[in-house]
């Protein structure tokens, strides 16, 4: 007896049998190329994107970072988790920082806020990649405090999928564990109920930091 499976395929194949394999038509296509953004710029599209998942979206200077960050957590109540890069990148700003050295869950849970960097932005999806190199921190960290505030720069940003992906390779992130990330935590019961901050932080607040690339 053969599986539906196997009947399907077979169909396939007998619709597929007159036609030459010679005759194929090429696609002009190379994976990891720049795609389109539409009418609008990478980091526009990034933006909108991004908007659309109900997060918190500021495209900043560079030398305004401080102030938007500190101005972004000034209703967290509790310690502020960031590594050394983001709290050297932040020096001023007027927050208690919290190393994470091993937290607890229940510490991780404790803290008000996270504050990290990012490896690539995708303008087409509004997805944030995560891999957790220098200034990212470990998974736990990105998922556990109920806000998360990303520091993102323009040049990090491409234009889909496919391109991120070829960057990730390139810059030997397919070796270490990501986290893709597009809006807030959210799910929907079966009435299509939006509830937020379920499996991740309920605000995600992303500053994108212009260094020139658009």
């Amino acid at each position: 007896m053969t599986s539906a499976r196997d009947e399907i395929i077979g169909r396939v194949r007998d619709a597929l049998a007159d036609v030459p394999v010679d005759d194929a038509t090429p696609v002009d296509w190379d994976y990891g190329r720049p795609v389109s953004t539409g009418e609008l710029g990478r980091v526009d599209r990034f933006a909108e994107r991004v908007s659309d998942y109900k997060a918190i979206v500021e495209q900043v200077a560079a030398d305004e970072v401080t102030q938007h960050v500190t101005a972004a957590l000034a209703s967290v109540d509790g310690p502020v988790i960031a590594d050394a890069v983001v709290r050297d990148l932040l020096a001023d700003a007027p927050v208690t920082w919290c190393s994470d050295d091993d937290l607890s869950p229940t510490e991780l849970d404790a803290a008000g806020a996270v504050v990290t960097t990012a490896a690539v932005g995708i303008a087409n999806t509004g997805t944030i990649v995560l891999d957790h190199s220098a200034g990212q921190g470990r998974r736990a960290v990105s998922l556990v405090p109920d806000v998360h505030i990303c520091l993102i720069r323009t040049d990090q940003i491409v234009s889909d999928v496919p391109e991120a992906v070829a960057r990730l390779i390139d810059e030997g992130s397919a070796s270490r564990p990501q986290t893709w990330i597009s809006g807030p935590s959210a799910t929907s019961d079966i009435e299509l109920d939006r509830v937020e901050g379920v499996h991740g932080p309920r605000t995600l607040h992303v500053i994108i930091v212009a260094n020139g690339g658009r």
